[in-house]
């Protein structure tokens, strides 16, 4: 029962998070669903932890990248420089959980958005944020059904 669940509150605030990007027409409503995915747990107080670190460790990447694709050229030095800047951020700010999240976010920048770096970091995290307030909101709802067991004869 715990992961019918916990699949359809993920899929609830996928759909959600996606839903909603998509109608306030931001640029990338697939991250989002991926920060929805990602957050979304049975547990407030994880999804909560999950949502902090998520949109830490965005910023951290989505600052790195931007910062980097201004000072650094293009080619793959650059690239690997850029990935470890980000994940030793996130070592930095005790967030070593979203460690690569921050990699993968500052090579996006470096790789595909050296034109509008800081744009592309700003939707980063907006679109982050979204999915994280959703997968908050929906790790919020009461369980439908008890996920603990219990004793015959208890109440």
């Amino acid at each position: 029962m715990a992961g019918l669940q916990l699949g359809i509150r993920v899929a609830v605030s996928a759909v959600l998070a996606y839903a909603l990007a998509d109608l306030l027409r931001l640029t990338h409503p697939l991250y989002a669903f991926i920060a929805a995915v990602i957050v979304t747990d049975m547990s407030p107080l994880l999804s909560r932890r999950l949502g902090l670190t998520r949109l830490g460790a965005t910023f951290a990447g989505a600052f790195t990248g931007a910062a980097l694709s201004q000072t650094l050229g293009p080619g793959l030095a650059s690239l690997g420089i850029g990935v470890l800047a980000a994940m030793l951020a996130c070592q930095l700010l005790r967030l070593s959980e979203g460690a690569k999240v921050a990699g993968y976010i500052c090579g996006l920048i470096l790789i595909d958005h050296r034109g509008e770096p800081w744009a592309y970091a700003f939707d980063r995290l907006l679109e982050t944020a979204l999915g994280v307030t959703v997968a908050w909101c929906i790790s919020a709802i009461p369980h439908l059904i008890s996920l603990e067991r219990r004793a015959p004869g208890d109440p």
